[in-house]
């Protein structure tokens, strides 16, 4: 797939209708997330298709990173009921991977510090995430230790 079509397709996810009296725009994505199963799909399936141009473009590892990141973000947005589907409308995760895939296509820019701190501080916050039930098991199993 060319950079043209891509370009397309996240015009058509994320920014292809305006509300009237507004500069809100939005894209099929949101409204897509309305049908279960096809609309969590959606924007995974578009992400992949850009991480392929990436590699195919040598798109630095860690950009590549930053774009699974961002889809995963807007999947974990997503999943939120009603909620998600309007803040769709407002992390437009499809538009900004393109934008990160353009921007570092070989030649393209070097990644930049606010990548490298993009996906230390996201990994940071999912590393505590996960580590928080384990610690939180561990100091509830102090507590009963320590009643009896």
């Amino acid at each position: 797939m060319t950079l043209a079509q891509l370009r397309q397709w996240a015009r058509w996810l994320d920014t292809v209708f305006r509300i009237p009296g507004t500069q809100i725009r939005f894209g099929i994505d949101p409204l897509l997330s309305l049908i279960p199963g096809l609309g969590d799909l959606t924007s995974p399936a578009f992400t992949l298709l850009l991480l392929v141009q990436g590699l195919y473009l040598r798109v630095p590892r860690i950009v590549m990173m930053r774009m699974i990141l961002n889809a995963f973000i807007d999947a974990l947005i997503g999943v939120i009921p009603v909620a998600g589907n309007v803040a769709d409308v407002f992390w437009r995760a499809n538009t900004t991977n393109l934008a990160l895939l353009e921007r570092h296509a070989r030649p393209g820019q070097p990644p930049s510090r606010g990548d490298y701190v993009f996906v230390f501080v996201i990994a940071a916050v999912f590393g505590l995430l996960v580590m928080l039930p384990f610690f939180l098991a561990i100091w509830l199993a102090y507590l009963v230790w320590r009643a009896f």
